[in-house]
């Protein structure tokens, strides 16, 4: 059955619903799953409940555990938040803009034996309702809110799931390990947390 020619999204719940049965598959079409997500179109009445914002640095939000398959989360990005560089531990990235716009900016993998700036690839501005995807043979990326008077929104999905990343210094290419944490899971607040660090996105 082609997914993509029968199944629109009339809501997140359904949404989620499309995404179990997609991932519940061996092989997923990454054509197929961004077609999707960016179908679902998006309405703060069902979202609205995860998007917790904090008004220091964006917040992860866990909205569906996928069965283990992967995870479905959302990000809100006060004005001008922003990720720093990072790679998405060989996962598959789908980052779907809910609200207001996001920036996103592409790199090439550093150079093991040179020091010195990381190569920008590209950039381009994410709209409401645009799908795009990363994996780490695409490169690495850092997103980020360019508005100053705007909150942005988006989903995000990961599979498989993970919990700790690499980020980048822009500067030098040096690389960190980084553990991942949520703001809060399921709309509810998750205390441990605030002392965490939250790079991924």
């Amino acid at each position: 059955m082609d997914h993509t020619e029968v199944l629109k999204p009339q809501t997140l719940d359904e949404l989620i619903q499309i995404l179990h049965d997609i991932f519940a598959n061996d092989k997923v079409n990454i054509e197929e799953v961004q077609s999707i997500m960016e179908s679902y179109e998006s309405n703060p009445l069902e979202w609205m409940k995860y998007a917790k914002v904090d008004q220091y640095r964006y917040t992860r939000n866990l909205v569906d555990e996928g069965n283990g398959k992967f995870n479905l989360m959302i990000l809100c990005w006060g004005e001008g938040h922003g990720s720093s560089i990072h790679d998405h531990t060989n996962s598959h990235c789908f980052l779907k803009i809910l609200q207001g716009s996001l920036k996103e900016t592409l790199y090439d993998w550093p150079e093991k034996k040179l020091n010195g700036e990381m190569v920008k690839k590209s950039e381009g501005v994410l709209k409401e309702n645009m799908c795009a995807y990363i994996n780490d043979s695409i490169g690495l990326h850092r997103v980020e809110n360019p508005s100053h008077t705007e909150t942005a929104v988006s989903l995000h999905l990961y599979s498989p799931p993970f919990d700790q990343c690499q980020t980048f210094d822009q500067r030098t290419g040096h690389k960190n390990a980084v553990k991942m944490t949520f703001w809060s899971k399921y709309g509810e607040r998750t205390p441990f947390a605030i002392a965490q660090s939250q790079e991924n996105n």
